[in-house]
């Protein structure tokens, strides 16, 4: 991994400021949408030079209002005033030829980086790189760059299913403290879980959630819906309550919208949330959130520009690199959560605690010893690369790519609705 110099100094010294409700009216979001902003800092040296004379824009599936897109805009931001450098944000950008035109929109206005957020972008990026080769073209959760071979085409991602494996022992803790104070037995420790698909990044971050939660409390098993959206609120909050009225105990997401911790704060039923605290909205059920601080990778790549440095085709951030985090706890975490957290964290950073360790589940009742992965991904999902080495298995790893490819069942978790 290529050191960040000082412009991600000045970004991690900076406080990012989470807010999951959009706080500018829909005029000023458009306008924000459509208009270029640019702050100025002082600069100190050549290489704070040089990167004020960089220019990054911005595409985002939805706005402020998914907590998803709202954590991208938020490191963006950060990380652009940070190094002084002129942006521009495009929202509301679907998942289609959309995204084409505006990646070449931004390349067209100057813009030496253009960043996209979402899956669904990745084909429209590459067409838009092999069309401006003097643009780098950077985009998060995709998988083709390695096999794409574009020297201007990049994905990125961050080791969040150890953020959500942590988040999971916050929510084990919780189980346990239930059970402690006979508001349920070991026998009803069921999770709920509301994904928006069927992926593997889905599949990872559940997964590793529920491995978190059984590292504390074994008795725990796991209920998974999907609403097949990224973001649909009324859809979230259905899954949510058919997932309570299942006799799902404490709740968890993939999903961008407040649709589920709010049937959570109604229902009363403790809830992890995603991408941001919720404790403004549901300060009695809140526990905690994991999400990717993506303002590390952006000041990243805008080094990597304004000091002629090659951007890594798959780069991968870290607990260490300050791109996985978790929010505070909410006032729902039981006792005892913060320090449970930060022992798992230690072990997470020294290397003896691996999230995947396949001695830590079964898939039908077997231990895995090998597994082959669509990490090359092609149109059948072919599996092509040996992933479990040295007992667990290596997922978002720059040795292979950035974005998840685990796509296993282990036992314990049941799914619901796989249409999606």
């Amino acid at each position: 991994m290529k050191k960040i110099k000082k412009v991600l100094s000045a970004v991690l010294a900076a406080t990012m400021v989470m807010s999951l409700v959009a706080c500018s009216s829909e005029a000023e979001a458009e306008k924000e949408a459509e208009t270029t902003a640019s702050e100025a800092t002082e600069t100190e040296g050549a290489e704070q030079t040089a990167a004020s004379d960089v220019k990054v824009g911005f595409i985002f599936l939805h706005d402020e209002n998914s907590t998803y897109d709202l954590n991208f805009i938020n490191g963006a931001t950060e990380a652009c005033k940070a190094a002084g450098v002129e942006y521009m944000f495009k929202t509301n950008i679907p998942e289609g030829q959309e995204c084409y035109e505006a990646a070449c929109e931004l390349a067209d206005a100057g813009c030496d980086i253009v960043f996209a957020d979402s899956f669904g972008h990745e084909d429209y990026m590459i067409e838009a790189a092999k069309e401006y080769p003097e643009v780098q073209f950077c985009h998060a959760t995709g998988t083709k760059a390695h096999t794409e071979n574009l020297s201007n085409y990049h994905n990125a991602f961050a080791t969040i299913y150890e953020g959500r494996y942590l988040a999971g022992i916050a929510a084990g803790m919780k189980l346990n403290e239930m059970i402690a104070n006979g508001e349920i037995t070991e026998d009803q420790t069921k999770i709920g879980y509301v994904g928006a698909y069927t992926y593997a990044e889905v599949i990872s971050g559940y997964t590793s959630f529920f491995l978190g939660a059984r590292s504390v409390c074994p008795s725990a098993t796991m209920e998974v819906t999907f609403t097949g959206s990224w973001y649909d609120e009324t859809a979230e909050k259905e899954g949510a309550n058919k997932l309570i009225e299942d006799g799902c105990v404490l709740l968890s997401q993939h999903a961008d919208s407040m649709g589920a911790p709010t049937a959570c704060e109604k229902a009363g039923v403790p809830d992890v949330s995603y991408n941001g605290s919720t404790a403004s909205a549901c300060p009695n059920t809140f526990i905690v959130s994991s999400r990717i601080d993506w303002a590390p990778y952006f000041a990243y790549i805008i080094d990597s520009v304004a000091n002629g440095k090659a951007i890594d085709t798959d780069w991968v951030g870290t607990l260490e690199t300050g791109s996985v985090v978790l929010t505070d706890l909410g006032d729902a975490a039981a006792e005892g959560t913060a320090d449970a957290i930060a022992e798992a964290e230690k072990a997470m950073n020294a290397g003896t605690l691996h999230v995947f360790d396949t001695t830590t589940f079964t898939v039908n009742g077997e231990t895995l010893t090998s597994y082959m992965a669509d990490v090359d991904t092609d149109a059948d999902y072919t599996a092509d690369t040996e992933v479990i080495t040295d007992g667990y298995f290596a997922e978002s790893g720059s040795e292979f790519r950035s974005a998840p490819y685990f796509d296993l069942q282990i036992d314990g978790i049941s799914l619901l609705d796989t249409a999606y």
